[in-house]
């Protein structure tokens, strides 16, 4: 697809992009911040590649107004951020911080006067400390402390900030965090641990809907899930089952609470012995209405059933891999957006994350070339196209990353930025996928006036 692609988007369509608080912000130990678990686990010897940290990152917090000029010049619609829960209630219960609520009144003022909506998320994984130190999400207790720091910030900016999302990508924060140790706090509890720190996540999700339609009375709420499309190797039995399996644990554990108020049969029984404890209710305030669904997307996977290992994730010989190793398959998602369409219904979709990570080198004119992800971004637009025509009703793509950040365990080896950072100065520098993106969302706009 190029720009002109014949895939004409909704004239409403939200052009975005995303980030997240630890990954840009730094000033971790700035104006009253509190230690989140992301603070503690990188400073972990061995945690993060090079021991690197998110104490400075992207300097996010201090040129946010260059950051947003950024966004004015790409033609932005939307900017999908999420705020720092120790950054608002050090604790992660009780005195609030004034200075971190002053810091997203900025940010939100500033992205108002350039024309951009702000979409917020509650949670992108940085939890405070002292939470995780009475037992994290496998505290029940973390959930309702959950509910409370939302009602702080939902009423602080919701008379500006009409989108929320409560969480981004839960099944990444319980599993990797608290199944395997991989992401912080670095438990490695398997699935007893991922499924109970799965459940309280879900239960704060629900928690938190209607105190944020009581705080925002015509707000549009939504949460994010990291979703997979999973195909099995062969068509035996036995790889269809290991594919129902990892397609049950990755997307339907937390497709069927929110959508359909139940756990999936097969994976509650293929877990029976690891079950957390769901309380009467529980169920019911998981799936309260939500007006929207984010999805976020970076490859498929092909699984195969192993009797030792119970599943081998299978690696496609002719496919084409990023620098993180995952496997550009644009039909892949596209399928994974009818699926999620046609099964669970949700009234609005949005692509809040997609993108790719690339080598990425200035050149000695200084400049970012990076045609690699130019043409990831092209085959992924135009399969949402595609999906559009079928009648998913997507209503926004949010392009992961505006800037080049901290990426969790990888450190800053890996970019996924449509603008380069140079570390050392953090200079910002639009790549070529900057210029590209700047031009579909011209041309889109420009047609669709024209329609």
């Amino acid at each position: 697809m190029q720009a002109g692609t014949r895939y004409a988007f909704p004239a409403d369509f939200v052009w975005g992009a995303a980030t997240a608080s630890y990954q840009i912000e730094g000033a971790t130990t700035e104006d009253g911040r509190g230690e989140s678990i992301w603070d503690r686990f990188s400073k972990t010897p061995g945690a993060v590649r090079n021991g690197e940290t998110g104490d400075i990152a992207c300097d996010h917090y201090h040129r946010y107004p260059e950051d947003v000029e950024l966004m004015r010049h790409l033609g932005l619609s939307a900017y999908r951020f999420s705020i720092a829960w120790p950054r608002i209630i050090p604790a992660g219960i009780g005195q609030v911080n004034t200075r971190g609520l002053d810091f997203y009144d900025r940010l939100v003022d500033e992205l108002l006067s350039h024309g951009i909506q702000p979409f917020a998320t509650l949670y992108h994984w940085d939890l405070p400390q002292a939470l995780e130190d009475e037992g994290g999400w496998t505290n029940r207790a973390t959930a309702e402390a959950f509910a409370t720091y939302v009602e702080t910030v939902v009423g602080r900016l919701g008379d500006r900030v009409k989108h929320w999302i409560t969480h981004n990508e839960p099944w990444v924060a319980a599993w990797v965090g608290y199944g395997w140790g991989k992401h912080a706090p670095g438990r490695e509890e398997g699935p007893a641990g991922a499924l109970s720190a799965s459940h309280h996540l879900l239960l704060s999700h629900g928690l938190a809907v209607p105190v944020i339609r009581r705080e925002c009375p015509d707000a549009r709420v939504g949460i994010t899930l990291n979703l997979t499309p999973v195909y099995p190797a062969t068509d035996e039995p036995a790889d269809v089952k290991a594919a129902s399996n990892v397609d049950g644990t990755s997307n339907r554990l937390f497709l069927d609470p929110i959508f359909r108020g139940t756990y999936p049969a097969d994976i509650v029984e293929l877990y029976r012995e690891q079950q957390p404890r769901i309380e009467q209710g529980d169920l019911e305030t998981i799936s309260a209405p939500i007006d929207f669904l984010g999805i976020n997307n970076y490859f498929r996977q092909i699984v195969r059933a192993d009797p030792e290992k119970q599943v081998v994730f299978v690696r496609n010989p002719e496919g084409e891999y990023t620098a993180m190793d995952w496997e550009v398959a644009p039909d892949a998602f596209h399928d994974l957006l009818v699926r999620v369409s046609r099964d669970y219904a949700p009234h609005r979709m949005y692509v809040t994350e997609n993108g790719a990570a690339y080598p990425d080198v200035r050149t000695h004119e200084g400049k970012v070339l990076d045609p690699e992800r130019q043409h990831y971004l092209e085959l992924y637009f135009a399969a949402a196209g595609r999906a559009i025509d079928d009648g998913v009703p997507l209503a926004g793509y949010f392009v992961w990353s505006l800037l080049d950040n901290f990426e969790w365990a990888e450190g800053y080896w890996k970019r996924f930025g449509i603008v380069y950072v140079d570390y050392p100065t953090l200079e910002r520098v639009p790549k070529g996928s900057f210029q590209w993106y700047r031009s579909l969302i011209a041309e889109q706009r420009a047609a669709s006036v024209t329609r």
